[in-house]
């Protein structure tokens, strides 16, 4: 099926046939997942939305560390 990638405020974007989101069962306003993969766009339909960030992270094994971050001097009226 062929559509066009229009203008929608500073991006671009193209309109999904209503018959494409049946056969796939996403509705109007369902979060999807969008990648560029090897040239190509490929949409997927999310199958788990996490309720918290401990539920998100909850499987993560890596070694992520926090650290400060120094954004240098205050500039203006602000103040950290």
């Amino acid at each position: 099926m062929l559509v066009t990638i229009q203008k929608w405020g500073n991006s671009q974007g193209i309109r999904i046939p209503k018959k494409i989101l049946d056969n796939v069962k996403l509705k109007e306003n369902e979060r999807v997942d969008i990648q560029e993969i090897n040239g190509e766009i490929v949409i997927k339909k999310i199958t788990k939305e996490y309720s918290s960030l401990d539920e998100l992270f909850e499987s993560y094994k890596g070694e992520y560390k926090c650290e400060e971050y120094d954004f240098g001097e205050d500039v203006g009226l602000e103040k950290i």
